[in-house]
């Protein structure tokens, strides 16, 4: 039968023959001590009996001794037992080295070629749960499972908790609190395996090979295994092992259908248009545009540079990459966000490719470089226009508000068809750096480096013109300067006079100060996107904010202000920008920072930074006057942990109203995402954020 068994599972012996041998010498030398001391109990009795011990060579004498020991009763049995013969007990053992024979080469066999992850003393029982994990059921520590896509009523005698939390708000739906599972030092039961999938091979030593415990010494040992995030007692002769339990996912199964759109490439080795306004290796792109959508992604993301389709002279522009490049996303069926990007790519974290401003308008900044935003010491960013130039006709007879607005409208006109047929789905109008309205603080270029406070950029001619216009009207001429105590770009804010616990920021100087730089910025805002609705209108426009998260719990928040945000401890910054936002009925791209994803060197607790409080303060900020709200990853995500935080945050749980993301954007297309592990765990996290079920809710 051996043999059988062995040529269909195509295993040896070798395996588990050592472990055998070492079972059945230790179950033969259980039962001789066994008799031994069922013998020495026996004569004992018949001393306490016969008041002694007879010595006798005869056969009679021995014959009765043996007689009497036979009949000997038990104690407590209530009557007399007759030992089991010697054949008997070695039939018994061979029976029992047959049997573990055969299991052993049976699970040997699982092991080896079925990749199934069972311990070196398992049983029928952890076969079992093996199976039922693979069919995708859940198999609790009591032996009780059920599917794992079950919502409906728990086993009864398991309690369920629903956990959350704090960094990644990931709440079990449901999922059983700390359970210990007794088992006997031999054989044990199903409770070491209750976590651990079939589909996960360890090569080598099972986590459940645990070494053994001395207890020469006697009393309860405690120890803790490497492989197993749990405790295991000794009792006497009974195992505890606390078992770590895997935290069920939150079930996003008929929540509300969000869109997933990515963000095409713009690096200098995978950018979809170059900088003569042509499309890059279009079937490349075409083959991955043909993956995205058999993953049902919504639509795709571009920037559309003004860099490049108005790069050699003022009013000349060349859309031809884009038509080729919308033209196959419509073949697609796809849709689309287009970004206006009138910044400059290149020059902060995360770019590898250049694309300037146009040509014409760093002519003009070269004779002119205040029309550039300037820190104190009068270093220009030419990364974007200053806002001080939205009125000033310095770009060959146009302010800057209207080369904007010629830019978008020639693009209106151009792809009128792509908007009669809804294509083109919505419209994100680049306010400032990086596309997001704030102010360039953080360059950088000029040496800044996380977590400075950044500085402020208010020093070019025409800024500073409009603050002393501002103090002249206060009444405080003399007001109509920067700070000059506000520290670099890479100061704390306990390192400078002005952001400090009790500085001049709430001082009646700094609260003026800060009222007009911040004012600077809604102003900016209001003023492109009246003329973006004039271009665009009937089309959804969109506004980028970014999360300017560290120092978020400092009184001062002075990486905030330093960008634009006038958002201390004791004022809302946020609640102007969504009245400007509202009155145009534009709504909001909020940056999303998944804290998972962060660099471990980060040091929050060192930069005191919040971005879950600053994301829940814009997000409620945006809600509460009814603007519609999309988001997109700051940082790189391609594992679960990652896409649960965007989920969590995409559709909150706890919402009275229950409101969510009207859209999210991923960042961005690219190799690493297009790998097969990768692509797996981005096409469960589009059919989540589609309200559509999916197997395996475990992180």
């Amino acid at each position: 039968m051996a043999t059988d068994m062995q040529r269909l599972i195509g295993t040896s012996e070798e395996d588990d023959e050592e472990e055998m041998d070492m079972d059945l010498k230790e179950e033969g030398d259980g039962d001789d001590e066994e008799d031994g001391e069922k013998n020495a109990d026996a004569t004992s009795m018949m001393m306490g009996v016969d008041g002694g011990m007879a010595t006798s060579g005869g056969n009679n004498n021995r014959f009765q001794q043996h007689q009497q020991i036979q009949e000997v009763g038990t104690p407590g049995s209530g009557g007399a037992r007759r030992c089991r013969p010697v054949e008997e007990k070695e039939r018994t053992k061979l029976r029992e080295r047959q049997r573990r024979a055969i299991t052993a080469k049976i699970l040997a066999g699982l092991r080896r070629h079925g990749n199934y992850n069972l311990r070196v003393r398992a049983d029928i029982n952890d076969v079992i749960a093996a199976l039922a994990r693979e069919a995708g059921w859940v198999v609790l520590p009591d032996g009780t499972a059920y599917p794992s896509n079950n919502q409906g009523p728990r086993p009864a005698g398991v309690n369920s908790a629903a956990v959350t939390s704090s960094s990644s708000q990931m709440v079990s739906q449901p999922t059983p609190v700390s359970l210990k599972g007794v088992t006997s030092g031999y054989p044990s039961s199903v409770e070491h395996t209750a976590d651990h999938m079939k589909s996960v091979f360890m090569p080598g030593s099972s986590p459940y090979d645990l070494p053994a415990i001395n207890t020469a010494y006697g009393g309860d040992q405690t120890q803790s295994h490497p492989l197993i995030g749990g405790s295991m007692d000794d009792v006497g002769d009974k195992q505890i092992v606390d078992m770590p339990q895997k935290l069920l996912e939150r079930d996003f199964a008929n929540t509300a259908y969000i869109p997933v759109y990515v963000m095409l490439p713009v690096s200098s080795a995978l950018g979809v248009i170059n900088m003569n306004c042509e499309l890059v290796d279009p079937d490349g792109l075409l083959k991955q545009l043909r993956v995205l959508k058999s993953v049902n992604v919504d639509g795709v993301m571009v920037d559309c540079w003004w860099g490049i389709v108005e790069g050699h002279a003022p009013m000349d522009y060349n859309w031809n990459g884009y038509r080729r490049l919308f033209q196959m996303v419509r073949d697609l069926k796809l849709k689309l966000q287009v970004v206006m990007s009138f910044h400059e790519c290149g020059g902060n974290v995360g770019d590898d490719v250049c694309i300037t401003l146009p040509h014409w308008v760093a002519e003009i900044g070269r004779s002119n470089p205040d029309i550039f935003f300037t820190d104190r010491a009068g270093r220009r960013n030419p990364e974007c226009l200053s806002w001080g130039i939205d009125k000033e006709r310095v770009l060959r007879g146009r302010t800057a508000v209207e080369v904007y607005f010629d830019c978008m409208r020639s693009f209106r006109v151009e792809f009128d068809e792509f908007f009669q047929d809804d294509i083109i789905s919505m419209i994100q109008v680049g306010l400032g750096p990086c596309g997001e309205l704030r102010f360039p603080s953080c360059t950088v270029k000029h040496g800044w480096r996380y977590p400075g406070i950044g500085e402020f950029q208010c020093y070019d001619q025409y800024l500073l013109k409009s603050l002393r216009k501002a103090a002249e009207a206060r009444g405080h001429s003399f007001w109509g300067r920067g700070p000059d105590n506000a520290g670099s770009y890479n100061s704390r804010p306990h390192e400078s006079g002005f952001f400090c616990d009790g500085g001049d920021y709430d001082g009646y100087y700094g609260r003026f100060f800060l009222n007009w730089y911040s004012r600077v910025l809604v102003d900016h805002g209001d003023r492109v996107l009246s003329l973006a609705k004039l271009a665009f209108d009937g089309t959804s426009i969109a506004v980028k904010l970014s999360g300017i998260h560290w120092w978020y719990k400092t009184p001062s928040h002075a990486a905030e202000l330093t960008a634009g945000f006038y958002n201390s401890c004791n004022r809302d910054g946020y609640a102007a920008i969504m009245t400007m936002l509202k009155k145009h009925g534009v709504s909001l791209n909020l940056v999303c920072t998944q804290l998972p994803m962060l660099d471990e060197n980060i040091d929050f607790q060192e930069a005191l930074g919040d971005p879950e409080g600053l994301f829940w303060q814009v997000l409620n900020a945006a809600w509460d006057v009814c603007i519609p709200v999309s988001s997109e990853n700051a940082l790189l995500c391609h594992n679960r942990v990652g896409y649960n935080k965007i989920l969590d945050n995409s559709k909150p749980l706890t919402n009275p109203d229950g409101r969510h993301l009207s859209s999210f954007t991923y960042l961005r297309l690219s190799p690493i995402l297009m790998e097969r592990h990768n692509f797996m765990e981005f096409d469960r996290f589009v059919k989540r954020m589609h309200g559509e079920a999916v197997l395996d809710l475990h992180v």
